[in-house]
């Protein structure tokens, strides 16, 4: 391993890859007994690395102590120990009943196709995240049988091959790069080699502090570096497979090559690496707001949500909303755009720590001068900003377009001379003309929803809505954190249009052909500890982290106590 985090060298990795090619097959061959101690040897070594986890996480991000910020670094824990504790129960289930146990029973479709639900799956979750639930829609043409049969199906298939997986992990939030390694072992079969993605690398010694179960048994590696590294990673013979969490100009450049060399590659279809790759990658996730019988609490509230959405993370999460879609006759669309604008200026400006950020901001910006911007700028710090209006009839515009990765919001709005119509129309703008197809949200008020026409166009929404994760009066986050849905863009990509990415991530069911998640959750929650008004968010996530890590009554207590304090 490197020392101090400086690039591993050449050497050094094709050690690391000599030992991991030789050990692949014993992981396959490791069975479900020794796996789930793994597991839980992993969950014990994590607890001593996340006080410090934490500490350096908001140091380099420039977050104040004692804040919001500091909350979202421990929820980035509860995500791993989440992931942990679903591998483990999907594994003791396939060793009782050869399955891991989706809730209930598998349902069909009106149109046929196959729904399991996901979450919750025990009474804390349902008492925990009251009115929230998720389930995983199959793509069409598979039936019942097929999804149960198809389950872990390298659990079953006697013939699986080892393989040795490169991870170049992300930059942003310090649980992906442990939950691709999670995926690539427990349900790929894969052994892997992992380099951290340079603007988080100072994560990578912790990492390998709570993964050195899996490190000592030779079925990981860990090595460092920026490009160069990961394109020896790439293209070096040890290595089967690939898998990416980045931007899709990074997945291009890996497969193609850069500038304009690369851009002939991919035009030519002259791929220069031929080993299979994956990956989870950006888009301009839209949230479509369906007008609706709202009350002026009920404004306030979705733009305190909204802005929640934004503000995570300073806004550098691939599955931040960044595209408000609403209906341009509501006669409340301009009463939800000044509520946002008034959380923005209430609300404080962070630090642009990713790389890029601040150029990408000033190029929207540019574009689009009349831009609102509210708060600091200086000190390293982009102020929020909300560009309103713009013209959904030019496909072209940099908001529909590119994804940007900072504290920016969009809006338009769609003609339509109904409410249905609304519906149907804003399914095909974001479609066919926001670029990638990861995730989309849509708000609506349940009282819509007695409308039989209103809820019938809901419905085709979300049949016809091509995402990977479809989130009802929830945002993206919400999936991920519980780790319990299959994670990644719409299938049908491939490497010359790779929008989103291909293959998916996290799975612990191991479904083998899922085609999108959907989650429901209430359109107004008396307490919800997830959105920046709740005053207790630090306390809740820190809680909840150590109550994953080694639940216990008293803990879950604690839990309830604090989140019905408000």
């Amino acid at each position: 391993m490197a020392k101090n985090n400086q690039a591993t060298s050449f050497d050094d990795m094709e050690q690391a890859l000599k030992t991991l090619q030789a050990s692949k097959d014993k992981w396959v061959a490791t069975g479900i007994d020794e796996r789930i101690i793994i597991l839980d040897e992993i969950m014990r070594d994590f607890v001593p690395v996340l006080e410090r986890w934490v500490e350096v996480s908001i140091e380099a991000k420039g977050i104040p102590k004692n804040t919001f910020g500091e909350a979202e670094e421990w929820a980035y824990l509860a995500i791993i120990y989440g992931i942990l504790g679903s591998l483990r129960q999907s594994l003791v289930d396939i060793g009782k009943y050869g399955n891991p146990q989706i809730v209930g029973q598998a349902a069909l479709r009106p149109s046929g196709q196959v729904v399991a639900k996901v979450f919750p799956r025990t009474r804390t979750e349902s008492m925990m995240f009251s009115g929230l639930t998720e389930e995983v829609w199959m793509e069409p043409g598979v039936s019942i049988e097929e999804t149960l049969q198809t389950q872990a199906q390298t659990y079953k298939d006697k013939h699986t091959q080892g393989a040795v997986n490169a991870i170049l992990g992300a930059g942003n939030v310090s649980a992906l790069p442990v939950s691709d390694v999670l995926y690539k072992l427990f349900i790929a079969n894969h052994v892997a080699i992992l380099k951290p993605n340079p603007v988080n690398a100072y994560i990578g010694p912790l990492i390998e502090e709570g993964l050195q179960t899996l490190i000592n048994k030779d079925f990981l590696r860990i090595v460092y570096g920026g490009a160069i590294e990961g394109l020896y990673l790439c293209n070096h013979p040890l290595v089967d497979e690939i898998h990416i969490t980045g931007s899709d100009k990074t997945f291009e450049a890996i497969v193609f090559g850069s500038g304009t060399e690369g851009a002939k590659n991919k035009a030519e279809k002259r791929p220069l690496v031929s080993k299979p790759v994956t990956g989870e990658l950006g888009c301009v996730n839209p949230v479509i707001i369906v007008p609706g019988p709202w009350n002026e609490d009920d404004i306030r509230k979705q733009a305190v949500k909204l802005m929640t959405w934004l503000s995570i993370n300073s806004g550098c999460n691939c599955l931040t909303p960044r595209v408000l879609v609403q209906h341009k006759s509501w006669t409340q669309r301009e009463t939800l755009v000044k509520a946002i604008c008034d959380v923005m200026a209430k609300l404080e400006t962070r630090t642009a720590y990713y790389p890029g950020t601040k150029e990408k901001h000033a190029e929207f910006v540019s574009a689009h001068p009349d831009a609102r911007q509210f708060g600091d700028s200086g000190h390293g710090h982009l102020p929020w900003t909300f560009i309103t209006n713009v013209d959904p009839e030019n496909a072209n515009d940099i908001c529909f377009n590119t994804e940007v990765f900072c504290s920016l919001y969009t809006e338009t709005a769609l003609e339509a001379p109904s409410i249905p119509e609304f519906i149907d129309r804003a399914v095909d703008f974001a479609n066919e003309t926001l670029w990638g197809t990861l995730t989309v949200s849509i708000i609506i008020h349940p009282k819509s929803l007695l409308d039989p026409d209103v809820s019938a166009s809901f419905e085709r929404a979300l049949a016809n809505l091509r995402y990977g994760t479809i989130c009802v009066n929830e945002w993206a986050g919400m999936a991920y954190f519980f780790g319990r849905t299959p994670w990644g863009g719409f299938p049908g990509h491939d490497i010359y249009d790779i929008q989103s990415g291909v293959g998916f991530v996290n799975n612990p069911l191991m479904f083998s052909k899922p085609q999108k998640s959907v989650i429901y959750s209430s359109f107004k929650k008396r307490t919800d500890p997830t959105l920046i008004s709740f005053k207790h968010a630090l306390e809740m996530q820190k809680g909840l982290t150590y109550y994953l890590a080694s639940p216990s009554i008293w803990k879950l207590l604690g839990l309830v106590w604090t989140q019905f304090r408000g």
